[in-house]
C-alpha cells in the first residue's frame, strides 16, 4: 500500500444516481464505503448538465428536478460515512485472492475486496459545433447547469435530441425567445417532449444550421443556413446540445468485457472478473433500458450480490429493510 493509501470493502466507480444509490446500499449492508468520480462534484450528468431538468421517471415521485433528486440521494448515502474522491480517475486495477487494489491518476490507491462500476457512459466530451470554435464561455455553452443567465435573452439551441428540446422547454418561459435549430426535419428526443415544444412559443427552425456567430467579444447574432440561404437573427447565448462523445478511458485496459462501449454482466450483475460488479447506464445485457430507476435496481442487486464476495458467510438477500428499522 502506498502513502496515499484507502482502504474499503467496496469501492464504487462513480458518483451519479446508480453509484450515489449503491453507496447507501452497501452502507446499509454494513459495508465500508470508497467513491471516486472523475467530476468534481456528486450526482455525475445530471449535476453537470441538468440539474434544472425535471426528471420524471423516478418512481414515487411524479416529477423532480434533477438537483433535488441528486441532494435526496446525497443525503441518503452520507448515512453509510462513505469516503469520497473526486475529481480523480481509477486508472488501474489490480486483482489477487484477498480483494482488489485500483490505483489513480493521481497516485491515490484504494484497497477493495470488491469493485462496482457505476460510470454511466463513462468519460463523456461534448460534439463540438462547428461554427463555434472560439465562443466557448462567450456566449456559447454545452450545458444548462442553471436558468439565470439565459432570463431576457435571445436564445438559440442546436440539435435535435432530449436535451435540446428540454433546454428548450424549460428556457422558453424566462428568455426573451428560443430558437431550436436541427439538420433534419426528424428528431431524437422524446415525442411528448417534441410536442410540447412545439405547443410552446419556441420556433423549431429544420433542415437548417448555425453557419456563423458574430459578436464582439460575446455573442450577438448568429447565422443560419436554411438550403442554401443564409439569414442573421439576434443571439446573445447559443446552447450546442450536439451529443457526446464517450470513452471508457482505462477501464477497457482491466480487461473487462466490453460491447459497444459498455460493460457485458450477469444477471446478478458480475462481469468477467470475480471481485467487479456493474450497474446503471454502463451495463449491458439482453433486454437492457437505460433508465435511472433500472440503475437503482442494479445497484442493489449489485451490491447484495457482491456482499457474498466481501464475506463468504454474508447472504445474497439482505432481508427487508423495514426489518431494520
Amino acid at each position: 500500500m502506498t502513502q496515499n493509501a484507502v482502504e474499503a470493502d467496496l469501492l464504487v466507480i462513480g458518483a451519479g444516481p446508480t453509484g450515489l444509490f449503491a453507496t447507501y446500499y452497501a452502507g446499509f449492508r454494513g459495508m465500508r464505503v470508497a467513491v471516486v468520480d472523475s467530476l468534481p462534484e456528486l450526482g455525475g450528468q445530471i449535476t453537470a448538465m441538468y440539474p434544472e431538468k425535471q426528471i420524471l421517471d423516478v418512481a414515487g415521485f411524479p416529477t423532480v428536478k434533477g438537483r433535488e433528486l441528486v441532494e435526496g440521494l446525497v443525503e441518503q448515502a452520507s448515512v453509510a460515512e462513505p469516503t469520497y474522491l473526486l475529481e480523480r480517475t481509477a486508472s488501474t486495477l489490480v486483482e489477487d485472492e484477498d480483494g482488489v487494489t485500483v490505483g489513480m491518476d493521481d497516485g491515490t490507491e484504494v484497497r477493495a475486496k470488491a469493485v462496482l462500476i457505476t460510470a454511466g457512459i463513462g468519460k463523456f466530451s461534448p460534439r463540438p459545433l462547428p461554427a463555434g470554435e472560439g465562443w466557448l464561455g462567450r456566449g456559447l455553452e454545452f450545458f444548462v447547469p442553471s436558468f439565470q443567465p439565459y432570463v431576457g435573452k435571445d436564445v438559440v439551441i442546436v440539435g435535435g435530441g432530449d436535451s435540446a428540446f428540454d433546454w428548450a422547454l424549460h428556457l422558453e418561459p424566462v428568455a426573451q425567445s428560443v430558437t431550436l435549430v436541427h439538420r433534419r426535419d426528424a428528431f431524437r428526443a422524446h415525442q411528448r417532449t417534441v410536442e410540447a415544444v412545439r405547443a410552446s412559443k419556441v420556433e423549431i427552425v429544420t433542415k437548417a444550421e448555425v453557419s456563423a456567430i458574430h459578436g464582439n467579444g460575446t455573442v450577438e447574432s448568429v447565422e443560419i443556413t436554411v438550403d442554401g440561404e443564409a439569414t442573421t437573427r439576434p443571439a446573445q447565448a447559443i446552447v450546442a446540445a450536439l451529443g457526446f462523445v464517450a470513452d471508457l478511458g482505462p477501464i477497457q485496459q482491466w480487461g473487462i468485457e466490453v460491447e459497444k462501449r459498455h460493460v457485458v454482466v450477469s444477471a446478478a450483475m458480475r462481469t468477467n472478473l470475480p471481485r467487479v460488479f456493474a450497474a446503471g447506464d454502463i451495463t449491458e445485457y439482453p433486454g437492457k433500458v437505460r433508465l435511472i430507476a433500472v440503475g437503482f435496481g442494479e445497484a442493489a442487486t449489485a451490491v447484495n450480490n457482491a456482499a457474498v464476495v466481501i464475506d463468504p458467510s454474508a447472504h445474497v438477500f439482505p432481508g427487508h429493510s423495514s426489518e431494520g428499522s
